[in-house]
């Protein structure tokens, strides 16, 4: 799918509207002013002056304003504090074609473990910042889900999921959760890049949860992803919005998957691993029996004695 965006003044846009009059449409997102949907070509305009050509007829729709507009060149990012290293981003990196990738769930005792890889170019970073792709830390699920929604359409991305009983049978034979998330930014990674051969991303950018020796240490004997360069950061979706979107992507595969679960268990089951996790896992034991922790945990985590405990004081 192809997108543009251009800048236009109050007026271009009322003369835009009036362009489209007869393929308007009456679903208009947040902050839009309107929505037109004119041959294969979504025309999305904003109060911010952003004006989005979605589809396949988006450069030859976009073209015919062209004159009248100036594409909107992505700011750059204030660079966060980060640990330094051989494979420390380069200060330009935000405005790059980059592979990003990120993980959800590592913390988090019910529920699966998802990782992406997305590939945003740079012509595409206006557009996935006028969909909202910031860092997903800001974001509620609700937000997370509606912004998902829209640029699992607009990216191409690579989504895997490492369920409960995967997990645990990993961890059981001695796997720690660094090298599953390893596995798993290369698995990922990798299909992206089949997917837009023969284009090349200008590099790869991976959301930091080890020192970088020790995750191509990790990798050793796997196939690892060929890439002109390889960057790893801390606070990576905060750098580059193609590791935003991974980040948003995978949480909206956690927050789906965890729906499931709790319809599973017939309760509501809280995120995180606090007390709240505790009381819901006694719970699941009284109910499902001390065997469907394995399906809806990381039974190696804190969390399964004390719900054991609890379990006994409440239920027994």
């Amino acid at each position: 799918m192809s997108n543009v965006v251009l800048i236009l003044s109050t007026t271009q846009m009322n003369k835009m509207k009036g362009h489209y009059q007869t393929s308007l449409s009456d679903k208009m997102p947040p902050g839009s002013v309107f929505v037109a949907k004119p041959g294969q070509c979504t025309v999305t305009a904003y109060k911010s002056g952003k004006v989005l050509f979605q589809g396949a007829s988006a450069e030859v729709e976009a073209k015919k304003w062209s004159s009248d507009a100036k594409a909107k060149a992505p700011a750059e990012k204030k660079r966060t504090s980060v640990t330094q290293h051989r494979y420390s981003p380069p200060a330009h990196i935000s405005t790059m074609s980059i592979i990003g990738s990120d993980e959800v769930g590592t913390g988090d005792y019910f529920g699966p473990m998802t990782v992406v890889a997305v590939y945003a170019k740079k012509e595409q970073l206006a557009l996935l910042k006028e969909l909202g792709v910031q860092d997903s830390k800001n974001l509620k699920d609700p937000q997370i889900i509606d912004i998902a929604k829209q640029i699992k359409n607009v990216v191409p991305f690579s989504l895997l999921v490492c369920d409960n009983p995967k997990y645990n049978a990993l961890q059981a034979r001695g796997m720690s959760q660094g090298k599953m998330k390893a596995l798993l930014h290369n698995q990922a990674i990798k299909h992206v890049i089949d997917k837009i051969s023969p284009e090349q991303a200008e590099a790869v950018f991976i959301d930091q949860f080890a020192q970088p020796d020790v995750f191509f240490n990790y990798l050793k004997g796997q196939e690892l992803f060929q890439a002109k360069h390889t960057y790893l950061s801390t606070k990576a979706e905060g750098i580059h919005l193609s590791v935003a979107a991974a980040s948003i992507l995978a949480r909206y595969a956690f927050v789906k998957h965890f729906d499931k679960l709790s319809e599973k268990a017939g309760f509501k089951i809280p995120k995180g691993a606090g007390p709240a996790v505790d009381e819901a896992a006694a719970r699941l034991i009284h109910e499902k029996g001390i065997d469907a922790l394995n399906e809806f945990t990381k039974v190696h985590f804190a969390n399964t004695e004390k719900a054991k405990a609890l379990y006994r004081k409440k239920y027994q």
